[in-house]
């Protein structure tokens, strides 16, 4: 019989009220059939002025496991996500992000990977085999004009998708990272492993550089699962639009991986 994984799901939110409704009861429905998993899910919100609260509360009607905290501080991805590490019950955490883009079957599919391997940390990823950044599709037809309509039909910036990607490639040269989804944010491991300081000399989703590079020094084992990223359906993309707004929000990511390299 397997032994129980106690696991406390955040999820950083802002804006996300849309997306929220269709992603926590399919956690909900994908965790339902992991007879072995405690879990709760966290969300802490970054002073959302949609109907965040109000869609939260009505999920904690019927499922008291599901709990919101509200930050008060300057808004930060990163220290929304320490918040939520910090309020866990659980002693392994997972995060991902609210927007739909990393599935509910696949972080089931973590959790799965996680039990046979409890003291590595479990990494969802773009860029291994069996993933795929925005646009693509699991049926194998990836041409770049499918990809290019998938994207602009979404709520994505088709200029801030294929930036990015470009951008992950740099960032892992720059870093000689065995880690091939520098910039991930879907993972689950022992919350112990997560230390403080990643997240808080972290602009955005930088602090996964930090993160990435405090595991190695820790000697903790990294394991990528692929998947395909989703396009964003409701609300609007937190993501460089622009070559410039991307030029502007990309230094805090080069200036991680250099800091942490040098830090090696």
């Amino acid at each position: 019989m397997s032994s129980i994984i106690n696991l406390s799901v955040i999820l950083p939110t802002f804006n996300e009220e849309e997306n929220l409704k269709f992603l926590i009861p399919d956690l909900i429905e994908n965790f339902s059939v992991l007879t072995n998993l405690k879990y709760e899910i966290i969300v802490i919100d970054d002073n959302s002025n949609d109907n965040t609260l109000e869609v939260l509360n009505k999920f904690n009607e019927n499922h008291k496991n599901v709990r919101i905290y509200v930050r008060d501080e300057n808004p930060s991805l990163p220290m929304s996500i320490y918040d939520g590490i910090e309020k866990s019950n659980f002693d392994n955490v997972m995060w991902l992000d609210a927007d739909g883009s990393m599935p509910a079957f696949v972080a089931k599919q973590l959790i799965e990977k996680f039990e046979t391997n409890t003291d590595s940390v479990i990494i969802g990823s773009r860029f291994v085999e069996g993933g795929g950044y925005k646009g693509v599709e699991s049926d194998g037809n990836n041409s770049f004009f499918k990809t290019f309509k998938n994207v602009y039909k979404s709520e994505d910036s088709l200029l801030a998708v294929f930036l990015s990607r470009i951008f992950n490639f740099l960032l892992i040269f720059l870093l000689k990272s065995e880690v091939k989804d520098i910039t991930s944010g879907f993972i689950i491991g022992k919350k112990d492993y997560f230390k403080k300081e990643s997240f808080t000399r972290a602009n955005y989703g930088d602090y996964f550089i930090y993160l990435m590079s405090s595991l190695k020094k820790q000697n903790v084992k990294t394991v990528e699962i692929g998947y395909i990223c989703l396009t964003r359906q409701f609300g609007k993309s937190k993501t460089a639009n622009n070559i410039l707004d991307l030029a502007l929000k990309g230094w805090p990511y080069i200036k991680a991986a250099i800091i942490s390299r040098i830090e090696k």
